[in-house]
């Protein structure tokens, strides 16, 4: 897939529209072949192990790897595992998050293209330390097939807004799903605690930026400097959700799978100031008040959101993707 780079934004994103904030001219923008598997007919018979071998392979082209995961979204993805998804171990630690007061200007100067404003940069800082706990954390953000059950066996209302009509989306399954709320995203982690009887829930803000950004506090969870190849965001990606773990290259230093894109994620925190930092009234607190904060970024943003230490929330647009992840305590 060749990815027009998208059009500077400038402004603050949520004073213009869905397009315009994607920094997509209004005329037709197409990323990609419209036939994404005419050039691997082969993987059509693979079996899934294979498929997702190729999917998870840095070293295959972007459009084998979808094509890889495309295959397995229709003949079943064995990374889907509703009642044990797979999950990464993250240690106990004493960890340091946030950002340095005197860097946010720098940040938001790099991403102003994007149209992010410093006060947005401002509430990842001052630098804090906190004390972890060992915990787990789920490899891939939980997909459609996966909240289907969930709908099936709670009948719970609103569907996610991406299934159109409340439609489920056959061929998705193993793509995130997006958008449900918070509280959806509770009730499944519940849910699911309730079924297994073991102890899901999503993750803190502090856990959730560990396990992207490692020990090492990396910008983003495969390094410091943004690579646009190595998650779904606008810059890059097909400009809609891609199956899991089709960005390998993107991996957080724990093995975890698109953390910088695809999808936002909730996590189990409102937003409050960080120790020592000052609570910022932007468009998020003017017009949702107290709002749960979300990390990593998604297929209708730039890369700022894809920084491990950025915080933000669902702002009500269809340009907000929000899904989520698990967490579990051991």
């Amino acid at each position: 897939m060749t990815a027009s780079p998208p059009t500077t934004v400038l402004a603050n994103p949520n004073t213009l529209s869905d397009r315009a904030a994607m920094g997509l001219p209004d005329s037709f923008v197409g990323r990609g072949d419209p036939w994404p598997l005419r050039e691997h007919r082969d993987l059509l018979g693979a079996p899934p192990g294979t498929l997702v071998s190729v999917a998870e392979d840095p070293e295959q082209s972007f459009s084998r790897r979808c094509a890889a995961g495309a295959v397995l979204g229709l003949v079943g993805d064995p990374r889907i595992r509703p009642d044990d998804p797979p999950m990464a171990d993250v240690p106990a630690a004493r960890v340091r998050l946030g950002l340095p007061p005197g860097l946010a200007g720098e940040v938001a100067a790099r991403w102003r293209h994007a149209g992010v404003e410093e006060e947005w940069i401002a509430k990842e800082c001052p630098v804090y330390e906190t004390e972890l706990a060992a915990f787990r954390i789920a490899l891939h953000p939980v997909t459609n097939a996966e909240y289907r059950r969930f709908a099936e066996d709670t009948g719970t209302t609103p569907l996610p807004t991406s299934w159109r009509f409340g439609s489920f989306p056959e061929q998705l399954g193993n793509h995130p799903v997006w958008t449900v709320s918070a509280e959806a995203a509770d009730a499944y982690a519940d849910w699911l605690s309730g079924r297994t009887g073991r102890r899901f829930r999503l993750p803190t803000e502090a856990e959730w930026e560990y396990a992207a950004a490692g020990p090492g506090g990396r910008e983003f969870p495969w390094g410091d400097a943004f690579g646009a190849d190595r998650a779904n965001t606008v810059e890059h990606g097909p400009l809609a959700t891609t199956p899991i773990g089709v960005h390998p290259a993107g991996r957080s230093p724990f093995g975890v799978h698109d953390m910088a894109g695809n999808v936002e994620e909730f996590t189990a925190d409102d937003y409050r100031p960080y120790p020592g930092g000052v609570d910022v009234a932007d468009d998020l607190a003017l017009t949702r008040g107290a709002y749960r904060i979300a990390r990593g970024g998604s297929f209708t943003r730039f890369g700022d959101l894809a920084r491990c230490r950025r915080r933000h929330g669902w702002y009500e647009r269809d340009i907000y993707a929000m899904g989520f992840r698990l967490a579990e305590t051991p």
